[in-house]
């Protein structure tokens, strides 16, 4: 019997964005496009008629814009929702309302006759879809407003060793410093600031990679810098790892933490997806179980596949404290599930429970 395919519909008032953004999403055969609509206004007459799993929906459109348009759908028929949006930085931050309004995740509009693009981001947007449809909304929070593929097939998956080779396995010297590594994918937006919003000025420097676009990631630093006591700014090469500071990967880079003397610094680099992401989670850690051993600490949060569950491992055997999010709390519950599968996991607790974790784990040292 065959596996029943992901019903998506695109709303977005370019037909040639929903004729190439149905291509990409049809390529590998378990997701089917069973509607298009130009506007807000279509959409709802579709909807009447069916119900998809998952909707892709533009921001910007005549009539009606896409923010309205969400809030009021999850307002009254919850439906995972996924913005399609271009590399601006205006649409970045208008992108951010979207998440709080309820959106699941964002994706970049296609580029019209692109090849790399549909060689490698047609594969991460593949990728999101397939998480939006696993996603659960009664786990999300309640907003104040109311992915390497060629058609040829998936390209080989990748591990952290494209990157930076396993750990050696040396101890590390205790510093006085705990850095605090975390990775997030699908759901995990809303869950960091909810995460980092409790987190008092004094906690200990965090690195994070959340799953998103690139540009997309300055505008969510910015967002949650203004929310958060600690400050939050998205990654640059080189950035120190300070106490009261967290560093966001950049999206389409990966960040790796480094030691210098008696401090830890970041690295912001190129190279391939691992995982099938970049900025990769597996990377981040496992550069952590190189360079901090159990200095370290980690938490994997709400997201779809295994990303991290490797890296996770290797930060555990190297002295790392690690905690996973809880099943009920994850929008998506694969990431802390493959973690815990793995065998790197100390502490399985609740979203609610991870800030006060962090600040436990910095008071044993």
């Amino acid at each position: 019997m065959a596996e029943k395919k992901i019903r998506v519909l695109i709303v977005d008032d370019s037909a040639s964005v929903r004729q190439a953004l149905a291509k990409v999403l049809t390529e590998e055969g378990d997701i089917e496009i069973i509607g298009a609509a130009g506007d807000p206004f279509m959409a709802a007459k579709k909807l009447q008629e069916d119900v998809p799993d998952v909707i892709t929906l533009d921001v910007e459109m005549p009539k009606m814009d896409g923010i309205t348009f969400l809030r009021k759908l999850m307002s009254q028929h919850p439906i995972p929702v996924v913005m399609c949006s271009s590399l601006t930085e205006a649409g970045s931050e208008t992108l951010m309302q979207a998440m709080e309004a309820g959106a699941v995740d964002v994706i970049l509009k296609p580029k019209i006759a692109a090849a790399d693009f549909l060689a490698e981001s047609g594969a991460r947007i593949r990728q999101t879809i397939r998480a939006a449809a696993q996603a659960r909304l009664g786990a999300m929070r309640k907003r104040s407003a109311g992915t390497g593929s060629s058609s040829a097939g998936p390209a080989a998956k990748l591990t952290a060793d494209a990157v930076l080779p396993p750990p050696t396995g040396r101890a590390m010297a205790k510093t006085t410093e705990m850095v605090c590594c975390i990775g997030a994918s699908t759901g995990g937006t809303e869950a960091l600031r909810e995460l980092l919003e409790v987190l008092p000025a004094n906690t200990p420097g965090i690195v994070i990679v959340q799953h998103m676009p690139e540009k997309f990631t300055a505008a969510f630093a910015k967002r949650l810098n203004g929310l958060c006591e600690v400050e939050v700014k998205e990654a640059e090469n080189g950035d120190p790892v300070l106490r009261g500071h967290v560093l966001i990967a950049p999206g389409d880079k990966h960040m790796l933490l480094e030691r210098q003397g008696a401090r830890y610094v970041v690295s912001v680099r190129d190279g391939p997806l691992v995982s099938r992401h970049r900025p990769s989670v597996d990377v981040l850690f496992r550069s952590a179980a190189r360079s901090a051993g159990s200095n370290a600490m980690g938490v994997i949060m709400t997201g779809m596949g295994d990303d991290g569950a490797r890296g996770m491992l290797e930060m555990h055997q190297a002295g790392a404290f690690n905690i996973a999010q809880d099943e009920a709390t994850s929008v998506v519950y694969g990431m802390p599930k493959e973690a815990v599968a793995k065998g790197g996991v100390d502490r399985i607790v609740p979203l609610e429970q991870i800030a006060r974790e962090i600040l436990a784990a910095d008071k044993r040292r």
